[in-house]
């Protein structure tokens, strides 16, 4: 529009005035910024960028295969860079391929924003990308609660922005959806204290929408709902900006488990889920799921409006579908979907034996996309080296590709690169590609890792499949800013044929866990009950890592993606000495020789307090930014008390005793964080370890410890003490 100011001064005098007036009226009408310029605006926080963003449906350009179905192109348009694209989230794709292969800026959970230096990078040629895939997909229940259950506006925007840039326009949106539940059961004549007793609280949604407890971690206060309320209108209202469609949980069939002898429903009891009772399932065959069913949509679209996708997980993990109807199951499930919107769509996870083939079978092609939760281990779309096999796979279903990587938000370097990327081919060339759709990042923990998400959200965008060798060199210059250096790329050399090429018959589910976190005992091999602690490589390949690492760094001193990897891989190459110094100190222990347990057992508990003092230099690795997330949510003392015991119970001992030490759940969401590793695992492995020093020196007889009351005596210092002060 600046441009075309030119014409003014050659305009007869007489028109002159009027095509001022003209000019003015249209420059008003375009200072509003376009989606695409107001993200570049955000994540540079810049009002102005030398970006050029421009809409062209696919049909008015050149792609190389036909059934594209988006695109970008980058080209130089004077001084300014030019980003053609078929919708939003294709030129919010485009500006990240941009920044990160030609201005070789990355933007990443530990660097959401970042200024453009005063000179872009120069394009000589037009860059094209295209995709067939139309799908890509984010989140998972568990994200919610591990790594989102605190955040407020300021921090999902940042998030929404990432989810654009990496191309994702599907996305699980569940925040406030308690809200819809609790205007649903008033209206059904629940009281507060039953609403109470049925919601869960902040930090357990996740358990609670995917129909595996009841109330636990409440009861929430009102303004809990009202905030979660104005929050998801927020984020719905910028992922429909963006083009980024909501997936809202759906009615999946979950009530109350009371509601049967309170209003003689017909109910089936699932059973328990890690020792507590799940909601109950309405029986397709009572007469009234379908009215339910439509309450809840009904005050589902009164907050947020309708969606194309509903997420619907019943007998999730386990369930027990015993004197349940699971063909009329799916179809009453599907039925009350589509009353509420005819277009909707289903989606569903598959896990362990969900979705059940009985529940999904009889419905129609196009109705359901099937999230192959764990493709990178246990895929069930059709490979048959997977333990999780399925011939058919989804059979007429469309389906994602889905990458899990996280468990329980711990921490750690891992991942699968070689058998993403070759899985991920392998399934488009398979028959069962043919109802393949895209992918998806399903992971329980974010924040984390975000070489692995790079690799999986470009996998649409690259036809053939390529070496990841090659792959990550162009990733760590656009990670760092430049070419790297020589220690540089060593390093990362030994992580990725370690740590990020985890075997697919390793037994934990994620990471190699720290048992730094674990609690106490000898020849521990995990930390939590299905985790798993033993080293498939030899330590020194991370010893290795960090020490090139820690050489380079004076020639990164100002980049902030280089300061986060340093630290995040030193923290590993420090926790897997941990683990094997652990070993040698059992081994001393089962021969009595004490003066070798004394030196190894005061050189682990040295090395976890390094460990602390070492993360509590950035704040992703901080027990303290967990908490203060979750603090500043409350209004009230009392609201702040119960969101700090949601937050540090969750990370701790996650339920009660039974679920804790019975079921097996404490330490399940353990993370290697300062303050953590000061406030509790230090004082458990110093506890333990003394103990067993004073049975070798004859002084004590051998004792368990409790170390749930060490817990949850933890838990209830910081919650009710609205204090950081014992983490420092």
């Amino acid at each position: 529009m600046i441009e075309n100011l030119s014409i003014v001064k050659h305009a007869p005098h007489a028109g002159r005035g009027l095509i001022i007036a003209l000019c003015f009226l249209l420059w008003g009408c375009t200072t509003s910024p376009t989606p695409a310029d107001a993200l570049a605006q955000r994540i540079t926080d810049s009002r102005f960028t030398p970006f050029v963003f421009r809409l062209k449906p696919i049909d008015n350009v050149t792609v190389d295969h036909p059934d594209a179905v988006d695109y970008f192109d980058i080209e130089q348009q004077g001084d300014k860079i030019a980003i053609t694209g078929n919708n939003n989230i294709s030129l919010a794709t485009g500006l990240n391929w941009y920044l990160k292969y030609v201005a070789h800026i990355h933007i990443s959970w530990n660097n959401l924003h970042q200024a453009l230096p005063d000179t872009l990078p120069r394009l000589s040629e037009k860059i094209h990308r295209e995709t067939r895939q139309p799908d890509r997909y984010y989140l998972n229940y568990c994200t919610f609660s591990y790594s989102m259950a605190f955040w407020d506006w300021q921090r999902w925007e940042q998030e929404l922005d990432w989810m654009a840039l990496h191309g994702i326009n599907l996305s699980l949106a569940m925040t406030g959806i308690d809200t819809v539940w609790r205007n649903l059961l008033k209206r059904i004549g629940y009281t507060t204290d039953e609403i109470n007793n049925f919601i869960a609280g902040p930090a357990y949604q996740a358990w609670w929408q995917m129909n595996n407890l009841e109330g636990w971690g409440g009861p929430n206060p009102d303004g809990w709902y009202n905030d979660r309320e104005a929050l998801q209108k927020k984020i719905v209202k910028r992922m429909r900006e963006l083009g980024i469609r909501p997936v809202f949980p759906g009615y999946s069939g979950m009530v109350p488990r009371d509601i049967g002898e309170k209003l003689g429903y017909n109910i089936a009891d699932p059973g328990k889920w890690c020792g507590f009772d799940r909601p109950a399932f309405l029986s397709p065959e009572d007469p009234r799921f379908a009215a339910f069913a439509a309450m809840y949509y009904e005050e589902l679209e009164k907050l947020y409006g309708k969606a194309d996708y509903y997420s619907m997980d019943p007998f999730h993990e386990g369930g027990n579908t015993q004197g349940v109807d699971l063909t009329k199951a799916g179809q009453a499930i599907a039925s009350a979907m589509k009353k509420a919107n005819p277009q909707a769509v289903w989606v569903v996870q598959a896990w362990q034996a969900n979705p059940r083939p009985a529940m999904i079978d009889s419905l129609r092609k196009g109705d359901m996309v099937v999230l192959d939760l764990y493709s990178e281990k246990r895929p069930q779309w059709g490979d048959p080296h997977s333990p999780w096999y399925r011939e058919k796979g989804f059979g007429k279903h469309n389906w994602l590709y889905c990458m899990l990587l996280n468990f329980g938000g711990n921490v750690g370097l891992h991942g699968r690169m070689n058998q993403l990327v070759n899985g991920y081919y392998d399934a488009c060339h398979h028959p069962n590609g043919k109802t393949l759709r895209g992918v998806g990042a399903t992971p329980e923990g974010i924040e984390n890792n975000p070489v692995m998400y790079e690799l999986l959200y470009e996998l649409p965008w690259r036809p053939e499949r390529f070496a990841v060798d090659d792959w990550m060199q162009a990733y760590l210059t656009a990670r760092y800013g430049a070419e790297p250096t020589s220690e540089v790329q060593e390093a990362w050399r030994a992580l990725e044929h370690t740590v990020y090429n985890a075997p697919v018959n390793y037994p934990g589910e994620g990471t190699v866990e720290s048992l730094f976190c674990a609690r106490p005992e000898f020849h521990l091999d995990r930390t939590s009950t299905w985790g798993a602690a033993k080293l498939f490589y030899d330590a020194d390949s991370t010893a290795k890592a960090a020490r090139l690492m820690t050489t380079a760094a004076s020639r990164y001193a100002h980049s902030n993606n280089f300061d986060y990897d340093r630290i995040d891989i030193v923290r590993q190459s420090n926790a897997d000495q941990a683990n094997v110094l652990l070993q040698a100190i059992s081994d001393s222990y089962d021969h009595k020789n004490l003066p070798t347990y004394r030196h190894l057992t005061t050189r682990f508990l040295s090395l976890l307090l390094q460990q602390d003092s070492l993360l509590a230099s950035r704040p992703e690795f901080s027990l303290d930014t967990w908490m203060k997330q979750a603090r500043s949510l409350g209004h009230t003392d009392a609201d702040q008390q119960l969101y700090l015991r949601n937050a540090i119970s969750l990370v701790t001992v996650w339920g009660d005793s039974i679920a804790a030490n019975r079921e097996g759940l404490h330490d399940y969401s353990h993370r290697e964080w300062s303050g953590l590793l000061k406030g509790l695992y230090y004082r458990r492995w110093e506890s333990f370890l003394k103990q067993r020093m004073a049975v070798l020196e004859g002084k004590e007889p051998e004792e368990n410890i409790d170390f749930y009351d060490m817990e949850r005596t933890f838990v209830r210092y910081l919650s009710s003490s609205l204090s950081s002060s014992m983490l420092r």
